[in-house]
């Protein structure tokens, strides 16, 4: 689940006048299944939305932090990830977590929520948190990337595996195909969305800002060239196409002929998809989402800042 959705699924409960807690990463030491800045929440079911990387840590935490649903004050928990804490189920990493646990009660004031939500639709957004610490009141603020945005020309085999892989690993999928037989809610069912018509033109009208990733795997040479020069000139963090090296060559011959200078081209994947001897359209999914995930984590995103004391004077 994305922290987009945990937030969501926290306003939502809250509006319904019913109990949450956030619990965020706020800080490891050594070996640990999730880094900081891990969110999830947990509701008035003990269910738990979200993980943090599954085992005896988790369960304790959706029982601690339902046991947390009644009080004011969120609270700061540690575990220590060996045998002598009984977490020997497999899962002994060697390190120790801290845990902010967060209680989000129907009266309590929800708009740190609700602004964070807002600025996730256009980028990076900070969530204040406070926690009850010893004596003192401390404050972490967590900085939550936006989902990415995942635009696939062209719903054919490779597509459909390739899309169900991208939203279990938290993109937000749209794809776009001219055949109403291969884009649809049957193939693709929501959350993604579908889109029939010309790949090109409904490409051209997509918001492909610096959160968006673009993988071209249409059904022919013709299709791939148009989807492509429909996107060179975007912000588009990734853009992708499938295909063999000739016909790459052709595609980007067609396209300097018609004035793409060689710096736009050079930001093409292509062939797309991280080399892995890849044959099946399963295979082949799995070798352009694992160039994404590249793509996605090369650049060092800040998660938490803090503790600091509460007021903070550097807010």
């Amino acid at each position: 689940m994305t922290p987009q959705r945990i937030l969501e699924t926290i306003v939502e409960a809250h509006d319904n006048h019913r109990r949450t807690a956030l619990c965020a990463i706020v800080a490891t030491r050594g070996s640990t299944p999730q880094p900081a800045g891990i969110l999830v929440c947990v509701d008035e079911a003990a269910t738990m939305f979200g993980s943090l990387g599954g085992g005896c840590v988790e369960a304790d935490v959706r029982r601690r932090a339902h046991q947390q649903l009644s009080k004011t004050h969120g609270e700061l928990l540690t575990f220590k990830l060996d045998a002598d804490f009984g977490y020997d189920d497999g899962m002994i990493c060697g390190g120790q977590m801290d845990i902010a646990v967060c209680p989000i009660a129907p009266v309590q004031n929800i708009e740190p929520y609700r602004i964070a939500l807002a600025a996730l639709k256009t980028g990076e957004a900070v969530l204040p948190i406070r926690i009850q610490s010893k004596d003192q009141e401390l404050m972490y603020r967590i900085h939550i990337e936006t989902t990415p945005k995942l635009f696939i020309a062209g719903a054919g085999h490779i597509s459909r595996v390739f899309a169900r892989l991208a939203l279990s690993l938290g993109f937000d999928v749209h794809v776009i195909d001219d055949r109403a037989d291969y884009a649809n809610e049957n193939r693709f069912p929501p959350p993604m969305q579908t889109y029939v018509g010309d790949i090109a033109t409904i490409l051209k009208k997509q918001p492909l800002d610096p959160t968006a990733y673009v993988v071209i795997v249409t059904r022919g040479h013709k299709h791939d060239e148009a989807a492509l020069e429909a996107v060179l000139e975007s912000k588009a963090k990734y853009i992708g196409m499938i295909g063999s090296r000739r016909k790459i060559h052709v595609i980007f011959g067609d396209l300097k002929h018609k004035g793409v200078s060689e710096e736009s081209l050079a930001r093409v994947h292509a062939p797309i998809g991280l080399d892995i001897g890849a044959v099946t359209s399963d295979e082949i999914g799995v070798s352009i989402m694992a160039e994404l995930i590249q793509v996605r984590r090369k650049t060092h995103h800040k998660s938490i800042e803090g503790p600091f004391p509460y007021p903070s004077e550097s807010t």
